[in-house]
Order: C-alpha cells, then sequence, then structure tokens
C-alpha cells in the first residue's frame, strides 16, 4: 500500500488531479501519521480530523480539480490566523475562543486552489517569541525533540518538518518564519511588503509582519508563494551571474555567530561561486542603533496586540513585553527609523544583488517552558540565537531561510538569502541551486 507521506506537494498535488489518488486517502495517510507522532512533538494546538476528511471529499467532487494547484495537498494554518468554524488562541488564555466565521484570506486562498487545512499549530502567547510553548502545547524540534522548534511558526514547522503535512502557513514579523525554519530544516520565504495579503494581529506589527510558506523543497514554496500571492512566482531557467555578498557577522553588536552557522554560510558560498556567481565578503552597513530600533518595534507591535485582553490571563514575559512596549508605539507607528534604515542599506543592495548570511547565530535553544520564566531571560535567548533576521522585516525586503549542512546532533544548520523588493523569484531560484548542489534530507526520520 503506497503511503502518501513524506510526498511534496507537487507530486500530491499531480497525482490528485490525475486520479491517481484520492485526496480522502492523501488526508488520511498524513492523519494516521500525525496521530501516532504529534504526541513527541506538539505541532497542533488543534486537528481537524473529521472536518479535513470531508473537505477532502468536496475537493475530489470539484469540477475543477484538474486545474487545481494544491488539489488533496494537506496543510497546516498557525493559530493566528482564522480559519472558518475554529477559535483562533494565538497561544493564550485571554484571547476569545469563540469559532472563526470566515477565513484568513490566504486561508481561503488555500481552499480555492484545493488544499485541506487539517489543523492549526501551536505559537507562543501572542506570537512574540522565537521560542513555541505555552498553555496550549510546546512544538518541539522533530530532529532533535530536546530543543525548541523556534518560533513563533514554531508549531507550523515543527508539522512540515515531521511529514504530518507537506506544507505549513505561517508569518514572520521578526523572524518567525525563517527561525523556525532554520531549526527544523525547512525552505522558507518572507515575501517582500505588500506581496502577500498580511492582516496579522493589529496592524501588522506596523507593516512589519508577512504570510509565508513553510515547504521541505523549494518547488513547494514557490508554489505555495504563487497560491498566497495570487499571482505566479515565476522559475527563471537561468538565474544569470548574480553578485553575491557574504556577511558572518551579526547586525546586533556583542552577539557571536557559533562556529557551525558561519561554516554553513561560507560553504554555501563557496558553492554558488563554483556554480559561476561573484561572491565577495562584504559586511552592511547595520547601525550600531539597530538593536534599539529592533527591540522597539519588537515590543510595540506586542503592546499593540494585548490591548483589550485581560493582563492577569497573559504570562508574566508577555505582560512586560507589552508594558516596555508601550513607550514605542508612536515611534514605531511614524516609521521613521525603518525608512532611515532603508536609505542606510539601498546602496549596499545596488552593488549587490543578493546577501547571503547565516540564518541562525546558534543551535536553538533546549525546550523548556520558556513562557514561565522571565521576561528578561527570554529576550536575551532569543537575541542570543537570532540575530540576523530582524533587519529584514524593519526594511520589508524579502528573505530566505534554507537549509544547508548539519550539527553534529543530526539537526540541520541553514543560510540566510536576503534581497531587494521585487526579488522574491530570484531569490528562490538561488535557493534551488543550493537544493540542486547540496540536497538535504527533507523530513525528520521519526519513528
Amino acid at each position: 500500500m503506497t503511503s502518501w507521506t513524506g510526498r511534496t506537494a507537487v507530486e500530491i498535488a499531480a497525482a490528485v488531479r490525475e486520479k491517481r489518488v484520492t485526496p480522502r486517502e492523501v488526508v488520511a495517510d498524513h492523519l494516521a501519521r500525525l496521530e501516532r507522532l504529534d504526541g513527541r512533538i506538539g505541532a497542533f494546538r488543534t486537528v481537524r480530523a473529521e472536518a479535513a476528511l470531508t473537505e477532502a471529499d468536496e475537493v475530489a467532487s470539484r469540477a475543477d480539480l484538474a486545474e487545481l494547484p494544491l488539489a488533496g495537498v494537506p496543510v497546516a494554518v498557525k493559530d493566528n490566523l482564522a480559519v472558518r468554524g475554529e477559535s483562533m488562541r494565538v497561544g493564550s488564555s485571554a484571547t476569545p475562543d469563540a469559532p472563526a466565521a470566515e477565513d484568513h484570506v490566504t486561508v481561503a486562498r488555500l481552499r480555492a486552489a484545493g488544499a485541506v487545512v487539517v489543523g492549526l499549530t501551536n505559537v507562543p502567547e501572542l506570537c512574540v517569541f522565537g521560542t513555541t510553548e505555552g498553555v496550549h502545547g510546546t512544538a518541539r524540534n522533530p530532529w532533535d525533540t530536546s530543543r525548541t522548534a523556534g518560533g513563533s511558526s514554531g508549531g507550523s514547522a515543527a508539522a512540515v518538518a515531521a511529514g504530518f503535512v507537506p506544507l505549513a502557513l505561517g508569518n514572520d514579523g521578526m523572524g518567525s518564519l525563517r527561525i523556525p525554519a532554520a531549526n527544523c530544516g525547512l525552505v522558507t520565504i518572507k515575501p517582500g511588503h505588500g506581496v502577500v495579503p498580511a492582516g496579522i494581529g493589529e496592524g501588522d506589527w506596523f507593516g512589519m509582519s508577512e504570510n509565508g510558506p513553510l515547504a521541505t523543497r523549494v518547488a513547494d514554496a514557490r508554489l505555495m508563494l504563487s497560491v498566497l500571492a495570487d499571482a505566479e512566482v515565476p522559475r527563471p531557467e537561468d538565474p544569470g551571474v548574480l553578485r553575491v555578498a557574504l556577511s558572518l557577522r551579526s547586525p546586533l553588536a556583542g552577539v557571536v555567530i557559533s562556529a557551525p552557522f558561519a561554516s554553513a554560510a561560507r560553504e554555501a558560498a563557496g558553492l554558488l561561486e563554483r556554480a559561476g556567481h561573484r561572491v565577495a565578503r562584504a559586511e552592511p552597513p547595520y547601525p550600531l542603533s539597530l538593536g534599539v530600533t529592533a527591540l522597539g518595534h519588537w515590543t510595540a507591535g506586542t503592546a499593540v496586540d494585548a490591548r483589550g485582553l485581560d493582563p492577569r490571563l497573559l504570562a508574566r514575559r508577555t505582560r512586560v513585553h507589552a508594558a516596555v512596549g508601550r513607550r514605542f508605539v508612536g515611534a514605531a507607528r511614524e516609521g521613521t527609523a525603518r525608512e532611515r534604515l532603508r536609505q542606510r542599506l539601498e546602496p549596499f543592495f545596488t552593488e549587490y544583488d543578493v546577501l547571503l548570511t547565516p540564518a541562525l547565530a546558534r543551535r536553538s535553544p533546549r525546550s523548556v517552558p520558556w513562557h514561565e520564566r522571565g521576561w528578561l531571560p527570554n529576550v536575551l535567548v532569543n537575541t542570543a540565537y537570532s540575530p540576523l533576521t530582524p533587519p529584514w522585516n524593519l526594511t520589508g525586503w524579502p528573505a530566505m531561510a534554507v537549509p544547508f549542512d548539519a550539527l553534529p546532533s543530526g539537526a540541520p544548520t541553514a543560510v540566510q538569502l536576503v534581497g531587494r523588493p521585487g526579488s522574491e523569484a530570484r531569490l528562490l531560484r538561488l535557493a534551488e541551486q543550493l537544493e540542486e548542489l547540496r540536497p538535504w534530507r527533507r523530513t525528520a526520520p521519526l519513528r
């Protein structure tokens, strides 16, 4: 009997369109794996088993089945995006548990393309931190369950890496797609501002948050991004000779990049150079004030999202984060610091087409109850391991995480690719070159 778990979204959709398999069979296979293994991983807050099977049958009966780009593909949705008929808890006890009346626009686009939503995934409270644990569950890295999957799209990343779904929907306000993707050996792209509808929380963290795909292959990420953007993201046959800048310095002063992640970026640079690209070591002119700017926007976004919620039902780290952020809301909304940062970095991206960096500074923290610990330990551990992602939310430019090599434990390492506005197709093609030159293991070896 053929199992459909571990297959790519491209493979599954083609098989469903050609009627070699039914959507129900595909979804049932994934639900069985999820039921057997998610107790160890903690990817999902809620699983829609019965509803998903019913919706799979509805996909099978659609008159346009042969044209659906995601026909019968099981997907997971981050629990800060509305799924019709399900509550949206955003990792908190303070949020209402009433079912959503309508799908978020990105969820609606996935369904229209033939995807089947199997569940909503765990997130840290209000999607604040780069580790995923809280009152609704803890998401662990399927490659090393002693470690966090990352955050805030931690449950979505864990679900894909564990083979529970081939695709998941997440979003990224300070690295919340790229951090868990890097931890869990996945491909993701945070699209540039305006490419995919946002509608995340109260104001998208001042326009810094973007919705995007989590996948095991670049082709799957491109396919899902095309659906989310409601526009085809082309695959250039030849990316041409690109000017690639390799940077191994943390944008945040005082944070050191560990040897495995620096080595991954150097090796990736070497592969791209041998493939014909012009690669040079170059450091973007990050301002010394970047850490303060990032902290101000990070906390201010939480301050806005926490308005109207009962503070007694929030974890202490969340309450403090919001309290710190209240003094920064006005400046963050004004956007002057972000515009200055864009102006400072734009000349660098006229000299180089793509920036290549490590995706993280070090491996993910241990999976412990971070939500029960104080605010400062959480901020420090987040800053120490994920300093490389926030600049590109502040600028609003596209950025990817791409698996590359592994730690001694077998858990993946990863690199980050960054480009100027409108360069999503270029970044995806460059990531595809890395995939062709150094293929990665797509799914964690769970038993």
